[in-house]
């Protein structure tokens, strides 16, 4: 995989002035990005969120799954703090794609699971490749994280590329009576971490 810087802007949004940085996959012609708040640089470990692109949620509002809510979250938190990181990976689907997504929803409408409807499809439960992100981290200089996550896949997926991640920071919001089965799918099949008592909080 070759990833290419092009280039950086200010990105204003309702949670403050952030730097947005355009990165190309020569090799996929994917496109991916990071936002960036303050100095990122340095020893000091830097909030840190890997998100993959979730059309439905990100964009179009979906509350079957909590990706748009956990982007908000982190973008607000890293906003409190004033500095930090989202690098933000054109997997859809964790890798399937927008429209066999949207199979994978019909399945799920019809009783499957998010990973039984995946295998129906004939793709694994995650097919993410956290690669991407070792140059967008070279490029921004960031190598030591505290990684917003409930995914222990990606503590391990970082530090195998030489991150160290001094802390995972739980990422728990947008909870709600439609995704209810898709979190405890992920818990129970996928292995993500979610503190009881902060769910119970926010189940609604």
């Amino acid at each position: 995989m070759t990833l290419r810087f092009v280039e950086s802007s200010k990105l204003p949004t309702r949670w403050g002035v952030f730097d947005i940085h355009g990165f190309e996959d020569v090799n996929s012609d994917k496109e991916h990005v990071a936002i960036t708040m303050g100095d990122v640089t340095g020893d000091r470990p830097v909030m840190l969120r890997v998100h993959s692109e979730c059309l439905t949620g990100d964009a179009l509002f979906s509350i079957r799954c909590d990706c748009g809510a956990q982007l908000e979250e982190a973008m607000r938190r890293i906003a409190a703090e004033g500095r930090g990181a989202i690098l933000y990976l054109r997997q859809e689907g964790r890798g399937i794609g927008l429209l066999n997504k949207i199979r994978a929803y019909h399945l799920q409408d019809a009783g499957a699971d998010t990973v039984e409807a995946n295998e129906q499809l004939g793709f694994g439960a995650d097919l993410r490749d956290y690669s991407i992100c070792q140059s967008m981290l070279r490029h921004l200089q960031i190598t030591r994280v505290r990684l917003l996550t409930n995914n222990p896949r990606k503590v391990e997926a970082l530090e195998s590329l030489g991150v160290e991640v001094v802390e995972r920071v739980a990422l728990q919001s947008g909870r709600n009576p439609h995704n209810f089965r898709y979190l405890a799918t992920k818990a129970g099949k996928m292995g993500h971490l979610f503190d009881e008592q902060n769910e119970n909080e926010d189940d609604h």
